[in-house]
């Protein structure tokens, strides 16, 4: 064999290697996170033997849960809302449970994946999981 051809064997070993030192999967969700579409940050944490995820930070600290259908619960803050809690992982890089939707005050099945160690797709499904709709978080260090 010719050095080359074992130069390239190497490259191709190495670059495989990579992604798996780099990502390890749905533990990789642990973290805040930040929402694109508004600029709130997410905190992700283990919780009853699965994942919770918390609003930690808004544009507005004063907001309240408004729109929520429990008129009892329409006065409370927005921020530190848990929007999910004790989803359970269903994948080597995914967690699926009930995500409440601040926005519209409803409840939809949510799923989160971990696409890298700074990056998870969050989308919440209605109707069976007909309809879904997702947005991708980024990984913030704080």
């Amino acid at each position: 064999m010719g050095r080359k051809f074992l130069w390239k064997l190497g490259m191709i070993a190495l670059a495989a290697a990579i992604p798996t030192a780099a990502f390890s999967g749905a533990d990789d969700a642990f973290g805040t996170w930040r929402n694109p579409e508004n600029g709130s940050l997410i905190k992700l944490y283990p919780c009853d033997g699965g994942l919770c995820a918390q609003i930690v930070q808004t544009s507005n600290p004063d907001a309240k849960d408004e729109k929520n259908p429990d008129p009892a619960k329409r006065d409370r803050k927005v921020q530190g809302l848990v929007i999910m809690n004790g989803a359970k992982k269903t994948g080597e890089n995914s967690w699926k449970g009930e995500l409440y939707n601040r926005e519209d005050g409803k409840t939809y099945s949510g799923n989160i994946t971990v696409l890298s160690k700074d990056q998870v797709k969050l989308e919440g499904c209605a109707l069976l999981g007909i309809i879904c709709r997702g947005v991708t978080w980024t990984r913030v260090g704080i």
